[in-house]
C-alpha cells in the first residue's frame, strides 16, 4: 500500500489527533516550533482550535494566540491553492494589525496541511461576557459603543476587507485602556473554505459567519460592506436586550426582526437601528460613514426638523384649489405666489363692484 503524501494527511488524520499534538506540548512544557509554549485551549470552532501561548523568543515571554486552521482538502493541488490564499489573506491581516483596535499579526506558517496564525493576545472581556456579568446596556451606552467601534470597521472597509463575523464574542474591551478590539476576521476562514479540489463546496460548509448575525446576502455567499453593518445592528440589539437574534420573531412578509417592543428607544435612534437591520441590502446603510452621519445628526435633529418644514402656513382667504393644472408643474413657492396673485385679483374685483357709501349726489352744501 502506498504511503500517504504530506499533502494528503488531512484525509488520514482526524481533528482530535491533530489537536492532541499541541495539547501534549501543553502538558509537557515543550516549545512548539522551538518558540511557543502552549498554555491552554481558548476555543474551538468549525475551522480549527485557538490556543493561548507564550512567545519564549521575546523578552518577558509575552502572551499570544495561536489559531490552528484545518481546511478539508483532498489532494496536493487543493492544498497548494489553500496555501496561496492563506498567505494572501494573512498579509492583508498583517496590514490591518497596524490599527490599535485590531490584534497585531505576529507570525503565520503552514505545517503538513495545517495553517497557523499567531496574533497578539488582547486581555479583556468580550461584549458577550460583559453583558452576562453586568447586564444590558442603555441607549446612551450603545451609542457610545457605536462611536467607538465604527471607526475600526470604517478602516477595514477602506482596506477592502469585509469582516464577515461581527458579533459580541468577537469584540473585546481591552482591560488596560478600555478600547474595543475587533477580532476573528472571517476572510482567512473563507479563503480556506473555498479551497477544495473542484473549487466547489456545499453552501453549508462554505458559509463563513454566524447564523442570526449574518444577513441574507451573506448566507447566499455574496457578502458586502453592508453585511457588516447588519451584523453590527444585531450586536446593538444584543447589547440592548441581552437576547440573541434567533430569540426574536420575524415579520413573515419582510423577514425583519420584531424587536421594537423589546426595548424603548428614542425615535431617532430607533430609525437608525431599523435601517441597519433591513434584510434587503438595498434598504440598508451602504457605508459606515452613513451610520456615523446619522448618529451625529441627532443633537441637531429637533432644530433641523423645524428648518426643513416646507409646509406653508394656511391662509383661509387663499384658495389653492383654484390653481390651474399647469400650476402642478411649479415649485411650492411658485404655486404659493400664484395663489396669492389669484386671491388679490379676486379681492380687487369685489372692491370694484362694491357700492360706495357716501353722500347722495343731489345734496350740496353752500359755500
Amino acid at each position: 500500500m502506498q504511503k500517504p503524501s504530506p499533502s494528503q494527511l488531512s484525509d488520514f488524520q482526524t481533528s482530535a489527533h491533530r489537536n492532541s499534538q499541541l495539547r501534549n506540548l501543553c502538558r509537557s512544557g515543550q516549545l512548539f516550533r522551538d518558540r511557543y509554549r502552549i498554555l491552554k485551549v481558548l476555543g474551538r470552532g468549525g475551522f480549527g482550535v485557538t490556543f493561548l501561548a507564550q512567545d519564549a523568543a521575546l523578552p518577558g515571554s509575552p502572551l499570544c494566540v495561536i489559531k490552528q486552521l484545518s481546511p478539508k482538502v483532498r489532494n496536493s493541488l487543493s492544498l497548494e491553492r489553500a496555501k496561496i490564499r492563506f498567505r494572501r489573506e494573512a498579509r492583508i491581516l498583517s496590514q490591518l494589525g497596524s490599527h490599535s483596535q485590531v490584534p497585531m499579526l505576529l507570525d503565520y506558517f503552514t505545517i503538513k496541511g495545517e495553517f497557523y496564525l499567531v496574533q497578539e493576545f488582547v486581555q479583556g472581556d468580550t461584549l458577550a461576557r460583559e453583558v452576562r456579568r453586568s447586564g444590558i446596556h442603555s441607549e446612551l451606552q450603545v451609542k457610545q459603543f457605536l462611536k467607538e467601534i465604527l471607526p475600526v470597521i470604517q478602516y477595514i472597509h477602506h482596506q477592502r476587507v469585509i469582516h464577515r463575523d461581527i458579533k459580541p464574542p468577537n469584540i473585546i474591551r481591552c482591560r488596560d485602556y478600555q478600547r474595543l478590539v475587533l477580532i476573528d476576521f472571517g476572510a482567512v476562514r473563507e479563503c480556506l473554505a473555498e479551497a477544495d479540489e473542484a473549487g466547489y463546496r456545499a453552501p453549508t460548509t462554505q458559509f463563513v459567519g454566524t447564523i442570526g448575525f449574518a444577513p441574507p446576502e451573506q448566507l447566499a455567499l455574496r457578502p458586502t460592506y453592508a453585511s457588516d453593518i447588519y451584523a453590527l445592528g444585531v450586536t446593538c440589539l444584543y447589547l440592548l436586550t441581552g437576547r440573541s437574534p434567533i430569540e426574536f420573531d420575524t415579520y413573515a412578509e419582510s423577514g425583519e426582526l420584531r424587536w421594537q417592543k423589546s426595548v424603548q428607544l428614542s425615535a431617532h435612534f430607533s430609525a437608525i437601528l431599523t435601517k441597519m437591520l433591513k434584510p434587503d441590502v438595498r434598504d440598508r446603510y451602504q457605508q459606515i460613514e452613513e451610520v456615523q452621519r446619522a448618529l451625529e445628526l441627532e443633537p441637531y435633529f429637533s432644530s433641523l426638523s423645524d428648518c426643513l418644514n416646507t409646509q406653508p402656513r394656511t391662509n383661509p382667504e387663499i384658495d389653492t384649489d383654484e390653481l390651474t393644472p399647469m400650476d402642478s408643474y411649479l415649485t411650492p413657492i411658485q404655486r404659493r405666489a400664484a395663489a396669492i396673485r389669484s386671491w388679490r385679483s379676486r379681492r380687487k374685483s369685489k372692491e370694484a363692484t362694491r357700492p360706495r357709501h357716501g353722500l347722495p349726489s343731489s345734496l350740496s352744501f353752500p359755500l
